[in-house]
């Protein structure tokens, strides 16, 4: 109660005036308090630990994690895509091959679905397993682990067409989900918790970075002219092997993470080197201190699962944010404006191969876009650029329905849909996408951390399987007004994200843990008071 008092009654004037009542202190043998406010002022930013610098070892570190990992997600989503027609024909040849008729065509839209619909439903086994298996094998050990599930996926996926078995590609697309959903949450969670404060936003980003990345390279290597042909499809599919084996062979030169290996393995010796090799420096000891200090905060907090974060409100209500964020990654509409992309550029007269070209430069823009977000990520503040986001998000929802209606009976609409939709690219690649999971690594101390992204990331999954699900059918009878649905969700986001999620840029862990103790502190005083 006396920080409330303090907070909420006039700050250190009105603190130095009850300690000078209650016990008079002398001026002159207290030089701190004499001294003019920016002499004190001066005298704190000294105090503060020095901003680290941005080190080759964590660059390296980063770019690993993210291609070996990350890239997964992104490559997988939209391969499959590129491959249906080859894949259909070889269920087709498959089955006329063991049973000498041709497949039912209602139970090749069965297997297709199959196909399609276990890569999510891998990743949200992948996020069930997220806790168990950081807290238990180390983040770094984890992602070394999970690359062997790739590399099996790409080995069935690569002998489905020589041995005949269309059951190697749906099971292949499963494990490669469950691969997916793993690195989705253990990513950001490894290069948030090696990255220093102050870097923090652009190194986690970095995850993001690659699974766009990954998605261009589906695009690329999709094409006719390279392995989107007959010949070529099983080699595009199993070519998510490759950077799977790169991070296999060259993480295990860098450190785990150093939190991990002080809080909850208790080995400071452990994490004082990997923070020395991080850093490239040996005074680390302000950082040492640090994750001391968070090991003793977070004594209730240590073996936590979802269950018990119930009974600690302010844990409970990041958990919810936790939710909210990662769900709603895929609640903005990115799927509509994924589908309708190349759809609006076919309307305006371009042929397939010129808009799938298109496609391709546009995902160029978005590495670019995602790039200027890991530059300014830590100096805008990450709030910033998840409301930034979401407002475009918001509006354009509202504008690409209208347009793609429009386009119907006026011809030069297309060209504006086709602009509204990269505009809603751009702004799910500011916010909505790449900003959620530094979020949450940020509002959570080490022991819950896991938990929250396992939570998170479940929905995650959840919600982009009754999309992928739902969609379509929804976009037969709509059409662009399917936009119309996503929009208020999309507006929904924006409004929590608006009011309850706080300012993480800049701050360690236990800072913002401290500045959302005080906010919530004066909050319930203010009512108290309005309510006296």
């Amino acid at each position: 109660m006396p920080l409330c008092v303090n907070l909420c009654s006039g700050g250190p004037i009105a603190d130095m005036e009850q300690v000078q009542q209650n016990d008079p202190v002398n001026l002159e043998t207290e030089p701190w308090l004499q001294s003019p406010a920016s002499e004190r002022m001066k005298s704190e930013e000294e105090d503060k630990p020095t901003e680290r610098k941005l080190t080759s070892i964590l660059v390296l570190a980063a770019m690993t994690a993210g291609f070996g990992s990350s890239f997964q997600y992104g490559y997988n989503v939209f391969v499959i895509n590129y491959a249906a027609e080859f894949i259909k024909s070889f269920y087709n040849e498959t089955y006329r091959w063991r049973n000498h008729i041709s497949i039912d065509h209602s139970l090749l839209l069965f297997q297709w679905g199959l196909t399609v619909s276990f890569f999510p439903v891998g990743g949200m086994v992948g996020s069930l397993l997220v806790a168990r298996l950081a807290d238990n094998c180390g983040r770094k050990r984890t992602l070394q682990v999970n690359n062997i599930l790739a590399i099996i996926s790409a080995v069935l996926m690569g002998c489905s067409r020589a041995v005949h078995s269309f059951e190697f590609i749906i099971f292949s697309r499963l494990v490669i989900g469950i691969c997916a959903g793993i690195s989705f949450s253990v990513v950001p969670m490894y290069l948030t918790e090696i990255a220093p404060e102050n870097l923090r936003g652009a190194i986690a980003i970095t995850g993001h970075f690659f699974i766009i990345f990954g998605s261009l390279m589906a695009r690329i290597f999709g094409l006719d002219k390279l392995l989107g042909t007959q010949e070529g499809w099983p080699f595009l599919l199993s070519l998510t092997g490759v950077p799977a084996l790169f991070q296999l062979i060259f993480l295990p030169f860098f450190p785990e993470s150093p939190r991990y290996l002080l809080i909850q393995r208790h080995d400071e010796k452990a994490a004082r080197e990997a923070l020395v090799k991080l850093r490239g420096c040996d005074n680390v000891e302000d950082e040492i201190e640090e994750l001391h200090e968070e090991d003793l905060s977070e004594e209730l907090e240590k073996d936590m699962d979802i269950f018990s974060m119930y009974h600690f409100d302010d844990i409970w209500n990041h958990l919810v944010s936790a939710v909210v964020l990662m769900g709603g990654q895929q609640l903005t509409g990115i799927n509509a404006a994924s589908y309708y992309m190349e759809i609006l550029y076919m309307s305006m007269g371009l042929e397939k191969k010129i808009v799938g070209y298109i496609s391709i430069t546009i995902y160029i823009v978005l590495m670019f876009i995602t790039l200027l977000v890991i530059r300014f990520a830590d100096s805008s503040g990450h709030r910033n650029l998840l409301l930034s986001g979401l407002g475009i998000c918001s509006i354009t929802c509202v504008l690409l329905a209208m347009a793609i209606e429009l386009q119907k009976t006026i011809w030069w609409m297309s060209y504006v849909s086709s602009s509204f939709v990269t505009l809603f690219l751009i702004g799910q690649s500011i916010g909505p996408d790449p900003v959620p999971v530094v979020i949450v690594a940020e509002l959570f101390l080490q022991s819950s951390r896991s938990t929250a992204f396992m939570a998170g990331g479940c929905v995650h999954w959840f919600c982009k399987f009754v999309i992928g699900v739902v969609f379509l059918q929804m976009e037969i009878h709509i059409e662009p007004y399917s936009f119309l649905l996503f929009w208020p969700l999309c507006v929904a986001i924006l409004i929590y994200a608006f009011k309850q999620i706080p300012e993480t840029s800049g701050q360690n862990f236990l800072d913002i843990r401290r500045t959302e103790a005080i906010q919530m502190t004066r909050t319930l005083l203010l009512m108290q008071i309005s309510e006296d």
